[in-house]
């Protein structure tokens, strides 16, 4: 009889400027090769010319394109009896967030302003108006997850 797994999630720390756990979690997202400061930097940078550019609240433009880049539904493969099919699967809560974080990591970096920082903050506010690379990302999931709907059955 297999033994209970454990769980080894381990549990972040709130940043210190707006004591938000997903702020933790897009920071170290974002880290390359182990550079905090330098991530944090780009991040609260990207942050204040939100803030200075729009005037609005940079958390909640923020939490509003994380929201806006969360899927619901992705497919997954499934073999099944020699074939293998694209079975759409409703994501976890925690996966939600992780795919958001990525795919605004990813659609920040491909962007060609001049810093880091400026591509996060355009990035960051084009998703919170459901624009944006990230945006489309979660769309494009969407759609593939809608179109294999027939295989949902596959499940399991």
């Amino acid at each position: 009889m297999a033994r209970k797994k454990r769980d080894y999630s381990r549990t972040l720390l709130p940043d210190p400027q707006h004591g938000e756990v997903l702020v933790t979690k897009f920071i170290n997202c974002m880290m390359l090769s182990g550079k905090r400061s330098v991530s944090e930097k780009i991040f609260y940078g990207a942050l204040s010319s939100i803030k200075e550019r729009h005037g609005t609240d940079p958390l909640e433009v923020f939490n509003q394109a994380l929201d806006n880049a969360r899927p619901l539904v992705e497919v997954r493969s499934r073999r099944v009896g020699g074939a293998t099919y694209q079975v759409p699967t409703e994501v976890r809560p925690e996966r939600r967030d992780t795919l958001a974080i990525r795919w605004l990591i990813d659609s920040a970096r491909a962007r060609s302003e001049r810093t880091a920082k400026d591509s996060l903050a355009n990035e960051l506010y084009d998703a919170s108006q459901e624009r944006g690379n990230a945006v489309r990302k979660k769309e494009e999931t969407h759609k593939m997850a809608e179109a294999n709907r027939a295989f949902a059955h596959y499940r399991w």
